[in-house]
């Protein structure tokens, strides 16, 4: 399988279970499944294809098991439920994407946030994988450490690019005209 339908099956099976989460009050989210896909496209675009078959596998898992890793995901934002996994990689990944994250809004503040429920999202996100999965994970971010890329741009740069636009540098740009225009 190549890298565009791992990726496809993927985004399809977290959609399936995205769709079926029953919160106690609708989330407009769950019916723009066209951002949706993109923004679960953006997010795995930077890693590798063994890590996002490990992921994979998660999902298959999870759902012949029948529990849904979205269902999961949120009620551990709301803490309704304990902790899904104590794998201390869990928060050296979201320690570094972090970092990446204040790094890449230092460059682009118009463009990129710095959301104040980027740590919780990221922990639940990461309870719901699998140690194999995580472990691949881990390796992916350190590589990319080590090589000075910030993957955490990376992912805007894919965004923005399937978005039409050239680069990151454009949509800031953009952003400050605008910013401009309203003073």
């Amino acid at each position: 399988m190549d890298r565009k339908q791992l990726l496809e099956k993927i985004i399809a099976r977290e959609a399936g279970m995205f769709i079926a989460v029953k919160a106690s009050e609708p989330a407009d989210c769950q019916e723009m499944l066209k951002t949706f896909y993109l923004m679960r496209e953006m997010s795995h675009s930077v890693l590798a294809a063994d890590t996002l078959t490990s992921y994979l596998q998660d999902l298959e898992t999870a759902a012949a098991a029948g529990r849904n890793l979205m269902t999961e995901k949120y009620a551990r934002m709301e803490n309704l439920i304990p902790s899904l996994n104590e794998n201390e990689l869990i928060y050296k990944i979201v320690d570094i994407e972090r970092e990446w994250l204040a790094e890449v809004h230092k460059k682009y503040p118009l463009t990129i946030a710095v959301e104040g429920g980027f740590t919780t999202y990221a922990v639940c996100e990461l309870e719901t994988y699998s140690d194999a999965t995580l472990n691949l994970y881990y390796r992916d971010i350190s590589l990319a450490a080590t090589q000075k890329r910030n993957l955490v741009e990376e992912r805007y740069q894919y965004l923005y690019g399937n978005l039409g636009f050239k680069d990151l540098e454009e949509v800031e740009a953009l952003a400050q005209k605008r910013a401009a225009v309203k003073e």
